[in-house]
């Protein structure tokens, strides 16, 4: 089943599941909101709004607020020594469509629970090379980089003689 809803002035063709970034709307991450204005909902028997279908309604669930990259708005007008820049982010959120409703129902599934972040693997003790040989001395495996040497300058074009003034020639 899908549904086309309507959202700061777009429609949106939406899935269960579906993550999408939309303009912004009211709601803490990890919130359940609830979207009414269904346009229409699709699958066996498709139902099409005049203009939106009475009772269905979406529920999302608000995974971040944010700003998108800045825009820059510059003006200038020529010949005048006139420019004026101006920056823009616009706000908004990124949700996920958790279940698409209808006849007036309410959310049933709750937010789900927050990833908890891998901990970093610890790195492995530095292997030994020779370890036969030298056993009380523990060598690193890594080969010690020489050391880079500066490049010389760029050389200068040769100057061009001086003369004392325009050549002068015999009459």
């Amino acid at each position: 089943m899908f549904a086309v809803i309507k959202t700061g002035g777009l429609q949106y063709r939406v899935v269960e599941d579906q993550v999408l970034k939309v303009g912004k709307i009211k709601g803490e991450p990890g919130e359940i909101v609830q979207l009414g204005e269904v346009m229409l909902l699709g699958g066996d028997t498709p139902q099409l709004g005049a203009p939106m279908v009475s009772g269905a309604s979406v529920a999302v669930e608000v995974i971040q607020q944010g700003r998108g990259k800045k825009v820059i708005a510059f003006k200038k007008r020529r010949r005048k020594n006139s420019r004026r820049r101006r920056g823009h982010r616009q706000e908004f959120t990124l949700i996920r469509i958790s279940e698409i409703l209808t006849e007036g129902k309410a959310p049933s599934k709750k937010a789900r629970p927050k990833r908890e972040p891998k901990a970093k693997a610890e790195k492995p003790a530095v292997e030994t090379q020779g370890a036969e040989r030298d056993e009380g001395v523990a060598r690193p495996t890594a080969q010690v980089k020489s050391a880079k040497k500066p490049k010389p300058a760029a050389k200068k074009p040769a100057a061009k003689p001086k003369s004392g003034g325009k050549a002068k020639g015999k009459k």
